[in-house]
């Protein structure tokens, strides 16, 4: 029997202006971008956090916590090829990643395909193994008065044979 284990991931930030929108390790054009201690990428978090809570490893502050100078201003790109060799370590590989990215604006369409190239690279995936989806909160929440931007993130995790 296969072994497989399922994770779930949630990230959100604030918007704010002199900072770069980064979303999939992707900067999209915007006039305000996400505030955190690494570049803030919601997406590439929510999914680090899926891939850490399938294998009950806990969250990406106990890795990269924000208290420590080293990961100010990190590209998330590059933590999550330190998640994915963690759980490459214990015998692990990504079967598939669906998320969704929650934002009133900019249109995320255009930007999917050069998202899910990105992160598939980094995770040595397939493309296809990769659900990015965009939506927004009908301008309810903190989300639809453009204050942050959210995402969510479900991995599959299989054993190596």
């Amino acid at each position: 029997m296969t072994k497989i284990r399922i994770g779930n991931g949630y990230d959100i930030h604030q918007l704010v202006s002199d900072r770069a929108l980064i979303l999939g390790g992707i900067k999209i054009p915007h006039e305000l971008g996400l505030l955190g201690h690494s570049d803030a990428d919601v997406l590439t978090h929510a999914i680090m956090d899926a891939m850490l809570g399938a294998l009950s490893l806990g969250d990406i502050g106990h890795y990269f916590p924000p208290s420590d100078p080293q990961w100010a201003g990190a590209n998330s790109l590059v933590l999550l090829n330190q998640v994915h060799q963690l759980i490459r370590d214990r015998g692990w590989q990504v079967g598939n990643i669906d998320s969704v990215v929650v934002a009133e604006r900019p249109k995320l369409k255009p930007h999917i395909n050069n998202m899910r190239d990105k992160i598939a690279a980094v995770l040595e995936l397939e493309p296809n193994q990769i659900g990015i989806k965009a939506t927004t909160n009908e301008k309810l929440g903190p989300v639809g008065r453009e204050e942050g931007i959210c995402a969510y993130a479900v991995v599959l995790l299989v054993a190596s044979e």
